[in-house]
């Protein structure tokens, strides 16, 4: 597929994918939206890669949700047409992602950063979910994962005045993983996906799984749904080799099955 509003490329066992509106400040609209789940559902679909890297540019992961698409609808528009819905594509990616942002995740950026299984963030980006200063709401998960990401207080104040948070108190609320110099970001997020896909998929996804379903279940109910995943690890070549691997003092060598 020609892609228009993405980039996208592979590096080994890595997918990587760029927004690419550079003139919009990578603005989310339907048709980059589209081509990203176009893409999602290629890398998916490819037993040779085994994580993602979703990034966009030094000034802008993405600036938001692209205003000029949105502000002719009506509520029957939006709610007929589910807005928005398509953009939980990347949510239901089952294999590791990682987000790599740089400068404004905002709005619907800052909300599709939150879809990937974790965030690296350059020093300069700043996050936030303004959309009460244009006279919504977060539609995207912003009121849901970011509550989850940082607690009630921080997502309060932040969706309620539209303030920004920027990487270093991002990082010290657990919004994101890590922060790193803006010129080694990408090279930092590739090292970390590469390290991810040398390991066995099944398992990668397995833990995936678990760790996202500690979102939703209680404890007791969460660490049944891991021991019983941790069991059905013994059921995989994987497992065989990569204890083999330990016993032997040898380096594993995943098939991923």
């Amino acid at each position: 597929m020609n892609y228009e509003n993405i980039i996208v490329e592979v590096h080994g066992a890595v997918g990587l994918i760029r927004l690419n509106r550079p003139k919009a400040l990578n603005a989310l609209n339907s048709a980059l939206i589209s081509e990203l789940n176009v893409a999602l559902d290629d890398f998916e679909k490819d037993r040779a890669i085994g994580a993602l890297v979703l990034t966009g540019s030094e000034k802008a992961f993405a600036a938001g949700a692209d205003i000029k698409e949105l502000q002719a609808l009506t509520y029957m528009d939006a709610y007929l047409s589910d807005t928005i819905a398509s953009w939980e594509r990347l949510s239901f990616f089952r294999k590791p992602a990682i987000a790599a942002v740089a400068g404004f995740a905002l709005g619907g950026g800052c909300e599709l950063a939150m879809m990937c299984d974790y965030i690296l963030a350059a020093e300069n980006a700043k996050f936030g979910q303004p959309e009460i200063k244009l006279g919504i709401m977060p539609g995207a998960g912003g009121t849901q994962r970011l509550t989850r990401a940082v607690g009630k207080a921080k997502a309060m104040e932040m969706c309620l005045t539209g303030r920004l948070m920027d990487a270093q108190e991002a990082e010290k609320a657990g919004l994101v993983a890590r922060i790193v110099p803006a010129d080694k970001l990408v090279e930092e997020a590739m090292l970390a996906a590469t390290s991810i896909a040398d390991k066995s998929l099944p398992i990668a996804m397995q833990i995936k799984d678990c760790i996202n379903s500690a979102q939703e279940m209680t404890l007791t109910q969460g660490v049944k749904f891991e021991r019983r995943n941790f069991h059905a690890a013994f059921a995989t070549e994987d497992q065989k080799e990569g204890m083999a691997a330990f016993i032997a003092k040898r380096p594993a060598h995943f098939r991923d099955r």
